[in-house]
């Protein structure tokens, strides 16, 4: 099992002289942070396409064994909204995520508040998610050739199995059916701490889980305390040894025992430099347990 601990993002200005030392170059904060973290979750990809340059780059600058989840373009989720995707799939696949190679870990969907379960359109779009690097190249090759002429990445070093993570927020997904879906798809339902903002859900839905934890009192800003993250880690320990936790929230069965699960856990509570504290009290209280 493999048990990923990390931010999501690590470019903040107020991190600066808190988490980054002030002298720190600007060009060595992914390295600092990689170096004390076991994970991190790129959200620049969210707003804007990438480059290839880009993620070589953030390949280079982490160790051998980091890995990185990456958030799919808001393009895709709130402005079409799930709906004639191929072509940006296309060129959101071309735009370099595949040059992370080994480090490529899961990708994050999260859809907007303001749109409601409908499982015909749910399905179609799982449907169209790649697997594998092999069929995330194809689909690469159909992208927009004007649009990404210059900015496109059209190899990959070898094979990989792709994961992809849905976070909901809107109500009408507490369906059973909804989590039958995501079974039917291997799509791990992320469960979302937003501080009762939003659903949150613990049904385990793939061959791991992926959690983001963005405040338990206060959206966005609230830290963790002790019992908090005591919480979490015994949590996570469950899933990562194949099991759930005994009051688990669930909307349907629990998915079947296995031996192991990979988790990934990130933290996106940031307006106040809580995200990489409480990461690193997570990850100290799951290695005194290992």
């Amino acid at each position: 099992m493999s048990i990923r601990i990390g931010i999501s993002g690590w470019r903040y200005a107020p991190w600066r002289g808190n988490f980054y030392p002030k002298d720190l170059p600007q060009r060595g904060e992914l390295a600092y942070a990689a170096g004390r973290l076991d994970s991190i979750e790129i959200n620049g990809s969210f707003y804007s396409l990438q480059t290839p340059e880009r993620y070589s780059a953030w390949r280079e600058d982490t160790p051998a064994r980091f890995v990185f989840s990456v958030k799919a373009p808001r393009y895709i989720t709130h402005i079409l909204r799930l709906r004639d995707t191929e072509q940006a799939l296309a060129n959101f696949f071309a735009s370099g995520v595949l040059r992370l190679h080994a480090k490529l870990g899961p990708i994050l969907w999260q859809l907007p508040p303001s749109l409601r379960y409908d499982a015909a359109q749910l399905d179609a779009f799982l449907r169209l998610l790649p697997r594998d690097s092999g069929q995330a190249l194809a689909l690469a090759r159909r992208r927009d050739i004007a649009r990404m002429r210059g900015r496109s990445a059209l190899a990959i070093d070898r094979v990989r199995p792709l994961r992809h993570a849905l976070e909901v927020r809107h109500e009408s997904f507490c369906d059973p059916d909804f989590v039958a879906l995501l079974r039917r798809h291997r799509v791990a339902l992320v469960v979302a701490d937003t501080a009762g903002r939003w659903p949150y859900l613990e049904d385990v839905t793939a061959g791991f889980v992926y959690v983001r934890l963005h405040g338990d009192a206060e959206l966005y800003t609230s830290g963790y305390g002790g019992a908090a993250l005591d919480r979490w880690a015994g949590r996570i320990r469950a899933w990562a040894q194949g099991r759930e936790p005994g009051d688990a929230r669930r909307l349907a069965p629990p998915a079947p025992r296995r031996v192991r699960r990979d988790v990934y856990c990130y933290f996106d509570n940031d307006a106040k430099v809580r995200a990489p504290v409480d990461a690193q009290a997570l990850i100290a209280r799951l290695h005194a347990r290992r």
